[in-house]
């Protein structure tokens, strides 16, 4: 990975958390879910007025021609839009990453529900705003909002298509320009899918440049390496590359920074290398405990008050199921060090989902499977403290435990079971350490320190530290490769 991948990476995962990213999505990133493109939902249309599709770069004069030749009725274009966008689709990789992100913030030219689609699946609530209209309503209790600039298929003819919609956008859809502007100005965003030829955006990108001149906000986009065609000769494949020069030259005017790819799928790998290293600021404790050997129940809860407390400290964010006998500790320890020393919400640094008790609707054991996915979704690391509890008057190893473990790994969470801690982390301990020990390019010194987690003769404080530091290793090995 180059140099500017990896800068790409850091300052997108320190912008989330800060939640200052935004989205702008074009039909590239429909088109990976089966979606048509811009020329192929427009050929039939060319067809008909004699003129070859491939030969023609202004769609949106072509769309106008169409309507110029039927007296101004586009009702044939509204059925080429409904015929194509309004069918079932599945979301691709890249909006389902996104929709797990922290992202308040999408703008798109797309007609589909593809966004709106992956926030629902991902258990989020989208606002979803196409008219003038919607700008003035807020969602109860939304987690984003999505801005159809051109329109929704729904409502297929208000959409933007031609080149009267477009000439007549600034004064009947101003609010959302406005809207986009100040978005351009105070967040970051990222251009999906996005080819830079909408009138609408040069139009704020152009105002937002002359405003704030040498000092804009930093925004990126992907673009395709040029690709040499099967029958195209050497001097033509040198004229697109130069083009394509001096294109992405032309964005840097818009502090719009290109990150070249080879191909779209490196999109997909780009993001799922932001979430991955965005999540590592994020632990998952897993624990369950009805005895504490061999250091007592008082010095144990100590130690793991003391842990949550420690990361905290070193600002991560905790996520935890309130287990048993280890749950109110590991809150004890998280509220005192945000409350004495951090300057911070209690929500941006724990997370607490409580196992619910009752269900009328499903059996509690798949509801509790449900929660441990979801607990576990938000987290990188996966730590597993002690592990057993009481049945029929016996100590046995939690199950709870294990499956939380077998989650982690379905989620490639860092696993780190404290097999200094007993039972069932123990028992995971062993698992895992035979199967670092048998990668063939293993990482000796992560071996090293994982080894130590199982260390039974070190004291607390010593395991403690111990598990810091391997932490602290793991995010700066890992970071931006996976």
């Amino acid at each position: 990975m180059n140099k500017e991948k990896e800068t790409f990476i850091k300052h997108i995962c320190k912008e989330l958390q800060d939640e200052n990213i935004a989205i702008f999505a074009g039909a590239g990133m429909s088109a990976g879910a089966g979606f048509v493109s811009w020329s192929e939902l427009l050929r039939p249309i060319a067809d008909e007025l004699e003129l070859d599709i491939d030969k023609e770069h202004d769609l949106v004069a072509l769309a106008q021609y169409h309507c110029n030749a039927n007296g101004n009725n586009r009702s044939q274009l509204n059925q080429r839009l409904i015929e194509e966008f309004s069918r079932d689709a599945v979301e691709t990789e890249t909006h389902r990453i996104l929709a797990r992100l922290p992202i308040s913030t999408y703008w798109t030219t797309n007609y589909d529900k593809l966004i709106e689609n992956s926030l629902i699946k991902a258990g989020k609530i989208p606002d979803v705003k196409y008219t003038k209209e919607q700008l003035a309503i807020t969602k109860l209790k939304r987690d984003a909002i999505v801005y159809k600039m051109h329109g929704d298929i729904d409502h297929a003819n208000d959409a933007v298509l031609t080149k009267d919609d477009y000439e007549k956008y600034y004064i009947k859809m101003e609010q959302f320009l406005s809207a986009l502007k100040g978005d351009l100005i105070s967040k970051t965003f990222i251009f999906i899918g996005f080819s830079f030829t909408d009138p609408n955006l040069d139009y704020i990108l152009s105002r937002v440049r002359v405003a704030y001149e040498g000092n804009q906000r930093r925004h990126y986009c992907f673009i395709r390496a040029t690709q040499k065609g099967p029958n195209e000769s050497e001097a033509d494949y040198q004229y697109n590359c130069r083009k394509q020069e001096l294109f992405i030259s032309d964005l840097s005017r818009f502090n719009v920074k290109t990150i070249i790819i080879k191909d779209y799928d490196e999109i997909k790998k780009l993001l799922g290398l932001i979430e991955f290293n965005y999540k590592k600021k994020t632990l998952f404790i897993s624990g369950a405990a009805h005895e504490y050997e061999p250091w007592g129940e008082s010095e144990s809860q100590k130690f793991v008050a003391k842990l949550s407390a420690a990361l905290i400290n070193k600002n991560y964010k905790i996520v935890s199921g309130f287990g048993l006998g280890i749950g109110s500790s590991v809150i004890c320890g998280a509220l005192e060090e945000i409350y004495m020393n951090q300057n911070n919400r209690i929500d941006d640094r724990l997370l607490l989902r409580p196992f619910p008790q009752h269900s009328s609707t499903q059996s509690l054991s798949a509801l509790w499977t449900q929660y441990r996915d979801d607990m576990i979704s938000h987290a990188g690391f996966s730590i597993f403290l002690f592990g057993n509890k009481q049945s029929n008057d016996e100590i046995v190893l939690s199950n709870g435990m294990r499956e939380e473990y077998e989650i982690s790994k379905n989620k490639k969470n860092i696993i780190l079971p404290i097999g200094a801690t007993g039972y069932m982390a123990r028992e995971l301990w062993e698992e895992e350490i035979n199967r670092l020990h048998s990668l063939p390019n293993k990482d000796d010194e992560f071996c090293k320190l994982f080894t130590l987690l199982g260390d039974q003769d070190k004291s607390l404080d010593e395991v403690l530290d111990n598990i810091i530091n391997i932490i602290d290793y793991s995010v700066k090995k890992g970071d931006l490769h996976g």
